[in-house]
């Protein structure tokens, strides 16, 4: 990992959000970032190279359960802090980009990606509709029509969730919407194992939320240029 901006060091910065976020720190995770700020470093910056790498340590901890349930609810929360000190003022409210749904799939329950894609998309322009943790492909679909959404994004974190993405890729095509509606795929597996991405079906994966918007925004491009071709 690389430093960043006026000479900071980010691999210490992110060790010390880390620690900050494991051992339910508030105060000194927010005490971090203000220092990466005011060091010079890009809020996009003080994402891609201090906040997300320490998520994605959490969510490897989590996978091997070296942290508890609570730890890693409360370092969400942290992060959750963190990302909006760092995001860009919203855009008017009334200028939407598109419609977007997210969600965890099925018997996939760590939220974190999620929320922080859903911010980000937010805060780009988009309406999101945020379906929550442990959603049926059905659901996923269902909720994509009624509200008109051209993309579905669904996080998973490890590949033994990521495979039930399968289930709605399938769906899809079936109900004939494989041109109508894109297929957005993300979280920590999809970054360690790339070619899951073609797996189970997805459209295309960004590797942090950061990507989301410009990811979003050319599957539904895709997705009109189809519809209107036809």
């Amino acid at each position: 990992m690389s430093s960043s901006g006026a000479g900071c060091d980010c691999e210490g910065l992110y060790r010390q959000l880390l620690d900050a976020m494991i051992n339910a720190n508030r105060a000194r995770a927010a005490e971090v970032v203000e220092s990466a700020l005011a060091g010079g470093i890009p809020p996009a910056e003080v994402i891609t190279h201090i906040l997300d790498p320490a998520i994605v340590e959490l969510g490897t901890r989590w996978e091997g359960e070296s942290i508890s349930l609570a730890q890693n609810f409360i370092a969400s929360k942290i992060a959750e802090d963190a990302l909006l000190r760092c995001l860009p003022d919203r855009e008017d409210p009334d200028c939407r980009k598109g419609v977007a749904v997210i969600g965890n799939i099925e018997d996939d329950f760590h939220s974190l990606g999620r929320r922080t894609v859903g911010l980000f998309l937010g805060a780009a322009g988009w309406q999101v509709v945020d379906l929550g943790n442990d959603v049926p492909a059905e659901q996923f679909l269902e909720k994509a029509l009624e509200v008109g959404a051209r993309v579905i994004g669904v996080s998973a974190m490890m590949q033994t969730t990521a495979i039930n993405i399968k289930k709605l890729r399938e769906l899809i095509d079936r109900e004939g919407e494989r041109d109508r509606i894109k297929l957005a795929v993300g979280g920590a597996v999809f970054n360690w194992r790339p070619e899951l991405v073609t797996e189970v079906g997805g459209d295309g994966t960004t590797r942090n939320a950061i990507g989301a918007d410009q990811l979003f925004t050319a599957l539904q491009e895709q997705a009109l240029a189809r519809e209107l071709s036809s």
